[in-house]
């Protein structure tokens, strides 16, 4: 598979880059990917929502009212869960664990795949270079503007950590920056497009194929 090449300025090349066929021409496995993306939320998810039982809520340190004569219901606690302000049962607490274990050879073909449905669904940019002397937003606007601007989300994969690059680009809307060597499935989802350098192909060759 070819891709058409872009310069700095935003005009196509001449001449074409011939993709990895092992990257970017992976049949699409939807159970695998189903897998490996829920399993990647899962990793991700951070445990918000904390209730207290009884242990932990605070009072009920005397029985209520005595257990005969009153008429009415026995009770020991004020902090059982059937009180109002009492604790809760069975919610949510802090040792809960969404971990989902995914190998490795999983999510390299979760992520080839999803490659490959870029590619072969013109979602795919590929630049000959990409490069910022200077902490510029603007120049990148421009860029970007010219090459998929109306074409929606993108995520910006970079051959290492220019910091004056990744400072240009991360404050533009619907434009998020990553290297090449952290890519995974569910980050490509999450954007439209997909913008790669000669050497961001490279790194991916580097990192992925052993």
């Amino acid at each position: 598979m070819k891709a058409t090449v872009y310069n700095q300025e935003g005009k196509k090349m001449e001449s074409e880059m011939v993709l990895p066929k092992e990257i970017f021409e992976v049949p699409v496995n939807r159970d695998l990917l189903y897998q490996v993306v829920v399993s990647q939320i899962s990793n991700r998810r951070q445990k918000v929502a904390k209730t207290k039982d009884r242990s932990e809520v605070r009072g009920g340190g005397i029985k209520p009212w005595r257990q005969k004569g009153t008429g009415r219901a026995r009770h020991g606690s004020i902090r059982s869960p059937l009180w109002i302000g009492g604790g809760v049962t069975f919610g949510p607490n802090s040792e809960q664990n969404f971990k989902k274990a995914i190998n490795r050879k999983m999510r390299i073909k979760a992520l080839f795949m999803v490659l490959s449905a870029k590619a072969q669904g013109n979602m795919l940019f590929v630049f000959d270079d990409l490069k910022a002397e200077k902490p510029k937003t603007k120049p990148m606007v421009k860029l970007f503007d010219k090459v998929f601007a109306k074409k929606g989300s993108a995520l910006i994969a970079l051959p290492s950590n220019d910091i004056n690059l990744i400072k240009s680009i991360r404050n533009i809307k619907n434009v998020k920056v990553s290297q090449a060597r952290d890519l995974n499935a569910l980050d490509l989802l999450n954007s439209k497009n997909l913008v790669l350098t000669k050497d961001s192909i490279k790194v991916l060759k580097e990192t992925f194929i052993k």
